[in-house]
């Protein structure tokens, strides 16, 4: 459960960034440039996912552990799509790599 409320956290502040008109974007995928051209609907689906994954963070842990744990994780993955976004070191190959290491880790360790 973790593991997909950490994909949500990434999967939202990476279409927030998307948003911006500040940032240094590429389009290697499709969905890029639909979300670059449609700011309104691209914003809804983050925060929605935002919405989402803070959910699933109180349901895994207490309103306390469960609120300081997202803000974490959102601090730390949105430094990190703010660094490595531009220097185009985010691919869907690395990100699948990392989310089922990461899910098997989940479960043998739980």
């Amino acid at each position: 459960m973790i593991t997909i409320a950490s994909l949500f956290v990434f999967l939202a502040f990476y279409t927030l960034y998307y948003t911006s008109k500040r940032a240094v974007l590429s389009y290697d995928l499709g969905f890029e440039k639909w979300m670059q051209k449609n700011p309104k609907q691209t914003k809804i689906i983050g925060l929605t996912l935002l919405l989402t994954a803070y959910i699933m963070w109180l349901f895994t842990q207490s309103l306390g552990c469960g609120t300081l744990m997202f803000f974490i994780q959102l601090m730390t993955v949105g430094s990190l799509i703010i660094v490595l976004a531009p220097l185009k070191k985010i691919n869907h190959k690395a990100l699948l790599a990392l989310l089922i290491i990461i899910a098997i880790l989940e479960f043998y360790y739980p």
